[in-house]
């Protein structure tokens, strides 16, 4: 039976779900957006349904994702609350608002699913977190919420508790993987390799040394011996690393994202 999932916000994340749902026949995608020209664009794309407002939106849906940035996003609920009932069900995407709040801005009127991406999943490589705690959520819309973003990366039904750790961790994170990559090409270019060389192999390098952790499932910390001969070029960068508390401040620095998460929420 096809599922008819409406968007409300099709900016960078919004659009990214629409394409890789766009290919699955079993869903009708419908979608509202405040810029008009993008959003005709993608329509002309995906197939999507243009609604003219999130009221018509509501409606029309069995799935109403909330792809809009958490400042709107309650006045959004509040207008659509009136077309909201127990057989739809809300997907929020918006980051920090708490299942609570969003079930007090929609008036209590349907279920929510709670759903935290991260950007990869712009290019189908995501990580998601899935919040399943609503008790209201029949077993189909379980089902069907834990499933429907698969085609753009791999997804984790988590407790909301845990939303603040996958934030600062796995939300936040391409954010550190892209300083780390630019550090690295900065550092290659310093040492006379040319910039779109450098950036190039720096580039393979993260993704070969994905894949091999992948594939070998072999302990992290053993992948990282494998490479470091005693008193070699290796381990006199790693030691340097540990003497400047490298490691430290990594974790340091996501306890910092993790606390202004948990911050967030709580407005």
């Amino acid at each position: 039976m096809t599922k008819k999932v409406g968007f409300i916000g099709t900016g960078n994340m919004g659009s990214a779900i629409i394409r890789g749902l766009s290919k699955d026949e079993n869903i009708k995608l419908l979608g509202t957006d405040l810029n008009r020209t993008a959003l005709q664009s993608l329509a002309e794309e995906t197939g999507l349904t243009i609604c003219e407002n999130a009221r018509d939106l509501a409606r029309e849906s069995d799935y109403i994702v909330l792809a809009v940035k958490p400042q709107p996003a309650p006045a959004v609920l509040e207008a659509i609350a009136i077309e909201l009932s127990e057989s739809k069900c809300i997907i929020s995407i918006a980051a920090g608002l708490t299942v609570a709040k969003l079930k007090e801005f929609c008036e209590n009127r349907c279920p929510i699913v709670r759903v935290m991406p991260n950007t990869p999943a712009m290019v189908n490589a995501g990580v998601f977190a899935v919040c399943q705690d609503d008790s209201h959520l029949s077993e189909e819309q379980r089902s069907f919420t834990s499933e429907l973003f698969t085609p753009l990366g791999d997804v984790y039904v988590l407790a909301e508790n845990l939303f603040d750790s996958f934030t600062a961790v796995i939300g936040s994170g391409p954010a550190y993987v892209f300083y780390f990559i630019d550090a690295m090409i900065e550092s290659a270019v310093e040492l006379g390799l040319p910039r779109p060389m450098a950036r190039s192999m720096v580039e393979k390098l993260f993704e070969g040394s994905t894949a091999m952790a992948q594939k070998t499932g072999q302990h992290i910390a053993h992948l990282r011996e494998v490479v470091t001969s005693p008193a070699g070029t290796t381990v006199k960068a790693l030691v340097h690393l540990d003497r400047t508390a490298t490691r430290g401040n990594i974790i340091d620095a996501i306890r910092k994202s993790y606390e202004r998460s948990i911050e967030l929420g709580k407005k």
